[in-house]
This record gives structure tokens, sequence and C-alpha cells, in this order.
């Protein structure tokens, strides 16, 4: 049974996510403040966090953060707001998906699904990759950049496999949506993948404005080039 950790202040809401989940299977913790969220977190209790950003004693970004430290659980951001930088916030601070309110049921229990089978579906065959000084252990979940651990999310993590595992080859954004977020891109836009291409340069690269390892290829898409 997968376990999902909700922290919402909307007890309406949460009454409805509570029977929702519950009849898709899941097993469901609920925190209605920062405070009850920080006495309920356990790094490897859940599968899937589900954030709400306004909390009577704070942000949910905040509480995403402090999971960032410790876990690359998949992590949802339910907000009331769909204006851009808000957007582009929670992915920088290692969101994995976010969604507007009000939403769809139906469209939050397809992206939950969506990230928790990318989670369990992510396994590479081979145990490392090495290139351009970057090294990444695969077993761990750890990536290095000149034997300096490199902070990435899941969503970072999983992108940079992706191209170091297809050296010289050029991505499409098609292939590179379809291979991370399944359903063919159908909840990830280019605009989101955009940042996360921007969020990785800005760890692997020397110099993010000028790159050369995570390349894009005009009107094609995007290639890892070995120096």
């Amino acid at each position: 049974m997968k376990r999902l950790f909700l922290l919402e202040d909307d007890l309406s809401l949460i009454n409805g996510l509570s029977f929702a989940f519950g009849k898709q299977g899941f097993a469901l913790d609920v925190a209605r403040t920062l405070e009850e969220a920080n006495a309920l977190w356990e790094d490897g209790r859940y599968d899937l966090l589900i954030l709400d950003v306004s909390l009577p004693d704070g942000s949910g970004f905040e509480f995403c953060k402090k999971v960032r430290l410790v876990s690359k659980v998949p992590i949802v951001f339910l907000t009331a707001s769909d204006e851009e930088m808000n957007i582009i916030m929670g992915l920088d601070i290692g969101g994995d998906d976010y969604i507007t309110k009000p939403f769809k049921l139906g469209v939050l229990l397809s992206r939950i699904n969506a990230l928790l089978r990318r989670a369990e579906g992510f396994n590479p065959v081979d145990t490392e990759l090495k290139s351009n000084g970057i090294k990444v252990l695969l077993l761990q979940g750890q990536a290095f950049k000149n034997g300096e651990l490199l902070d990435l999310t899941a969503a970072e993590y999983k992108l940079l496999c992706l191209f170091m595992q297809n050296p010289g080859a050029v991505l499409t954004r098609g292939q590179i949506l379809d291979k991370l977020w399944d359903c063919e891109g159908n909840y990830i836009d280019s605009s989101t993948l955009t940042v996360y291409i921007r969020r990785l340069r800005m760890k692997v690269e020397d110099n993010p404005s000028e790159p050369k390892m995570l390349l894009t290829v005009r009107r094609m898409g995007y290639k890892w080039n070995v120096l």
C-alpha cells in the first residue's frame, strides 16, 4: 500500500481527498500546519507528498526545502495561484509537479499515479556513469562533480541520468518528457522542461550561461556533449 502525506489546512478539501485516496487504496497522513508536518515527517515513510502552498503558519515551500535536504520523494504542490513565478519557485526548490486550485480530482489522481510509477520504474541497468567530470552512482542515487556531491532534486537527477546514458544523441523535448513523465508530456509543458534544463545547467556547468556539456540543438532538442 502506498503511503501519501498531505499538508493542507482546508478541512473540506482534506475530507474529500481522504475519501478519494482511500478508494484508490492509498494510506494517508494529514497535517494542517507546518508545525504538525514537522512532527509527522519521517524520511522513507512516505511514497509521495502533496503540499499546499499557503498555510496558517507558513508555506509549503518551506517544508519542501526541509524535505529536499534528506529525501528525493516525489512532491506535488497545490496552489491557488497559477502565476509563473510561483510555479517556477516550486519547481526550483525541488517540486516535481504542481496543480492549481480549483482542480479536477481525476487530474490530481492521474498525476499522483504517474509520479508513483516513475519513482518505481526508474531502474538503470548500469551502476555508474562518468562523463565530463560528472560521476553518477546509480545504486545510491547520487551525483558528483569533480568529487563534490551535487544537490539535485529527483527530477534533476533523472534528467542528468537520461542525458549521460545517451551521450552525443540529440533528445527531442517529446522524447525527454515521455521518458521522464509518461503520458507523452500531457501534464508537463515545454516551458516547464526549460526550467528543469536551466536548473540542471546551474549545477553541472562551470559557466551556465555558456554551457559546454548540456547543449541546446536548435529546433531539435538537447544533447549531452562529451568533452
